[in-house]
């Protein structure tokens, strides 16, 4: 099959499908290696920058899915008559935090980062379709696991979750003989005191 060839069946696979295709599952489909397909894909992905088309493609993990380009959502919401989600809450996006830089994990664990019940809000993430069961944990009660889910590296527009930002040092991590300086100062101005 000739190279514009590979480029067009490609498209035609991520069209026809409408949700994301694991690399693996189209290089099989057209008979070649993974690093083909991925060569043509970023191929499709350049020639779709350069003709400012509508349309793009994203990875999401070892997949691609075909998608309008963001710039374009106001219309499509008007032509679509689609309402606009309500944003994330304050809680939904420490949760979804929680989650997604410790996943997967149980419901008592967010809840133990947290401080607070979180039921509800790991509810309405799910709903959301940003965070699923992942499976149980095997300790008595099977607590079920959660993780993140594609659509939601497809919302914060990301290909994997190595893609998330470093979190910051904790203070209190960062120097050992800061604490132990401070400690020795509050230790020697109540000995002045005295």
């Amino acid at each position: 099959m000739a190279a514009e060839n590979i480029s067009a069946a490609i498209e035609a696979i991520l069209f026809a499908s409408g949700d994301s295709v694991e690399i693996s599952r189209i290089a099989q489909s057209l008979e070649i290696t993974e690093k083909e397909a991925n060569k043509h894909i970023s191929a499709l992905i350049d020639d779709y920058k350069k003709a400012q088309r509508g349309i793009t493609i994203i990875q999401l993990g070892n997949s691609y899915q075909m998608v309008s380009c963001k710039e374009y959502a106001p219309e499509i919401r008007k032509v679509m008559d689609l309402r606009r989600n309500t944003p994330l809450s304050q809680a939904a996006l420490e949760v979804l935090a929680v989650v997604a830089y410790n996943q997967p994990v149980t419901k008592a664990f967010i809840e133990q980062v947290r401080g607070v019940d979180c039921s509800g809000v790991i509810g309405s993430l799910t709903l959301k379709g940003l965070v699923e069961e992942k499976g149980r944990l095997e300790l008595p009660g099977r607590p079920l696991l959660y993780g993140t889910t594609e659509n939601f590296l497809r919302c914060f527009n990301i290909a994997n979750l190595d893609e998330l930002p470093a979190l910051p040092e904790n203070e209190e991590e960062k120097s050992e003989d800061g604490a132990v300086q401070q400690s020795e100062t509050f230790e020697g101005d109540s000995a002045r005191e005295q």
